[in-house]
């Protein structure tokens, strides 16, 4: 390259590059589920609602209009509602929060792991009150939280599980793919993510027969039959042609989920002894939705990274209780140290199947020059 040209741009995410892969497919399970004209809870919803649950190990799995309305739908269907107490860790996308409150139920916020940002397990039993029904636990960034303990706990205290997987499709711990470790398994099919739609979607599994048909009568108004409406339920269906979509795109996820590995291995290497660049505890099972770390000059290196042309962003900002929309929860500063210091200095790196190979070089030099501090 001549010195006087810039590198190519490398997003934080590039769609267009995976539909350049399956364009073809892609264009033709569309096509054919417009040309059908079974627009709601088609064959390819039903086919996809299949292949989705074989593909996680459950027994049964339901399509809803996201993941916000997973999480919703799984603990309504649970019999989660108002006086209720859920606990949720302090750092997530809101989604996990919000998905509790939709119901009526308080979320209640658990300090996070400060290696992993998961969870941690060992802060739980402390938040655990007369009202707790059921611990949510996020496999955040794509790895999953510690099921077991998780589960250990649960069991000792009578509380439900239910996986808020939105970032983990494919993702592993032991022999149990996300989704398949608790009472139910709450997916996100925004375009962003490993298994991702044209458009927004979700998924709940569970190996619960009679929690997937509650879970059917609450997506659809409700109702188990047209205009016989028993019960106030939500209008959350996936979309047939987003099922479409997502039936030809599940087939190459485990080929994607090995390349991102493939990339946040090369990243491993290549930031490894980098002042001031914490890098994320991870495990074999993990599936790398996001690459992130912690710099201690977080902001300045973010926009050393965009100056150069990597598309590096921040996931997330805030911990769940400095949002405005739960300054009720009455959590000041220090509340939750661990999620409070990810949130000051997380930063997610480009990842995806199709990354270039020169990406973690890259990132490499300019981590080098502008994260400062001290070697983690």
């Amino acid at each position: 390259m001549n010195k006087s040209e810039k590198p190519t741009a490398i997003p934080l995410v590039d769609l267009k590059a995976q539909l350049a892969t399956i364009r073809a497919d892609v264009t033709a399970a569309m096509t054919a589920a417009v040309e059908r004209c079974d627009y709601i809870l088609g064959e390819d919803v039903t086919a996809f609602e299949r292949e989705f649950a074989d593909y996680c190990g459950t027994r049964f799995s339901l399509g809803c209009a996201s993941g916000t309305d997973a999480i919703h739908i799984a603990l309504r269907a649970l019999g989660i509602g108002p006086g209720d107490e859920v606990i949720v860790p302090a750092m997530t996308f809101i989604a996990t929060a919000l998905g509790v409150s939709l119901t009526g139920a308080r979320p209640v916020l658990v300090d996070v792991d400060p290696e992993t940002a998961l969870i941690d397990p060992k802060k739980i039993e402390a938040a655990i009150g007369p009202r707790t029904k059921a611990i949510l636990p996020v496999h955040l960034y794509g790895q999953c939280a510690d099921m077991e303990a998780i589960s250990a706990i649960a069991r000792r205290r009578d509380l439900i599980v239910v996986e808020d997987a939105a970032q983990a499709h494919g993702a592993t711990q032991g022999k149990k793919r996300a989704g398949a470790m608790g009472r139910a398994g709450c997916f996100s099919f925004y375009p962003g993510k490993n298994l991702g739609a044209y458009g927004d979607g979700g998924m709940v599994t569970t190996d619960d027969e009679a929690l997937n048909d509650r879970l059917r009568f609450l997506r659809n108004w409700g109702s188990k039959k047209k205009y016989h409406h028993e019960e106030i339920g939500l209008n959350s269906r996936l979309d047939t042609v987003q099922a479409a979509v997502l039936r030809v795109k599940l087939g190459h996820l485990d080929a994607w989920n090995a390349a991102r590995r493939a990339h946040a291995a090369r990243y491993d290497a290549a930031l490894a002894g980098i002042p001031g660049v914490a890098r994320t505890r991870t495990d074999s099972g993990a599936v790398y939705h996001l690459y992130v770390v912690r710099v201690d000059r977080r902001d300045d290196a973010l926009a050393a990274l965009n100056a150069a042309g990597i598309g590096a962003g921040i996931h997330y900002p805030f911990a769940v209780h400095e949002l405005n929309a739960y300054k009720d929860m009455g959590h000041g500063p220090g509340a939750f140290p661990a999620a409070e210091d990810w949130a000051r200095r997380c930063l997610s790196l480009p990842i995806y199947a199709e990354l270039p190979d020169d990406a973690p070089a890259r990132a490499r030099a300019v981590l080098a020059a502008h994260a400062g501090g001290s070697v983690a």
